[in-house]
């Protein structure tokens, strides 16, 4: 989480390349090719995201993170995209759990039982360790139980319950994570159930898929976002746009609260921030484990 922090710096003081990421979509099926430039190194991660193969007994998500030397061009590291990806999204919710959640938060719910599932309630209890109970919810029964069985050997002093239906978690939680492919709102359009709570919103990653109700909007006053990309990419900032439930200036960079976090209302009332990730976190978490493995032996030595 420091180390996404520190990207979020990154991108305020605009010291990098990052060219727009390749977004190819066959049916369901994407293809993310994601390259960045830092100071002491470039990469690029190529990413694939198939949903039917959950179907297959397949990963989701594959895909490899090519590390290369700023100066020389020469690659450095290969590492595993679907990792990579895991954490860094993972931590990215953390962060924002960071800064828009009560410090003292007990209850934690989770829509979408997924492998991000895991990353986003691993980091949301690091970021929080106040959490007592978890609330999950999807429409696959026995993903649910399989999420549950491997949160529960992660945290064995936390309570897992799995929720019978949207509606029933957020009675039951104050701080809620989605991470759906949902095509739309996944939680109910009401205004008397959503309100006072705090939303982490990791899915909708396309313009036709969505997560959040039109409610959600009047409830916030800022939605919180990591990068403007999001504009571009996802059904839950373009469509609030498209419609006019908001206006343009509502929308406000993770970077800038964290840098002028008394400017903002966060931890109290309604809050809510929307991830759409960027290469930027990639290349920097990428850099960290790399320099981590140096530092610690680890890894495979290519020749």
């Amino acid at each position: 989480m420091d180390v996404i922090e520190s990207a979020y710096a990154t991108d305020l003081k605009g010291n990098y390349y990052m060219p727009n990421r390749m977004h190819v979509n066959s049916g369901p099926n994407t293809l993310l090719y994601m390259p960045c430039f830092t100071d002491n190194y470039f990469g690029t991660k190529i990413l694939s995201l198939f949903p039917e193969n959950i179907r297959k007994n397949e990963p989701v998500i594959s895909g490899i993170v090519i590390l290369n030397n700023a100066e020389t061009g020469i690659p450095v590291a290969i590492l595993d995209g679907a990792v990579v990806t895991g954490l860094r999204t993972g931590a990215v919710g953390g962060v924002a759990i960071r800064h828009t959640a009560p410090d003292d938060i007990e209850s934690l719910g989770l829509i979408g039982s997924g492998t991000q599932g895991f990353y986003q309630v691993y980091f949301a209890c690091t970021a929080r360790p106040s959490i007592k109970e978890i609330y999950i919810y999807d429409l696959s029964v026995s993903n649910m139980e399989n999420l549950r069985e491997k949160l529960q050997n992660t945290f064995p002093e936390l309570a897992i319950k799995l929720s019978e239906s949207c509606t029933d978690l957020l009675k039951k939680t104050n701080l809620i994570i989605t991470a759906t492919p949902s095509t739309e709102p996944v939680l109910p359009d009401k205004p008397e159930l959503l309100q006072n709570k705090h939303y982490i919103g990791i899915g909708s990653y396309k313009p036709d898929m969505r997560e959040y109700p039109k409610a959600i909007y009047g409830l916030a006053k800022n939605v919180f976002i990591d990068t403007e990309h999001g504009f571009e990419e996802s059904g839950d900032l373009i469509t609030p746009l498209q419609n006019k439930w908001v206006d343009q200036d509502c929308f406000v960079k993770m970077g800038e609260l964290i840098k002028n976090k008394d400017k903002y209302e966060t931890k109290t009332g309604t809050t809510f921030f929307k991830s759409v990730g960027m290469a930027l976190f990639d290349i920097t978490v990428s850099t960290y484990i790399y320099e981590q493995a140096l530092l610690n032996g680890l890894g495979t030595k290519i020749k």
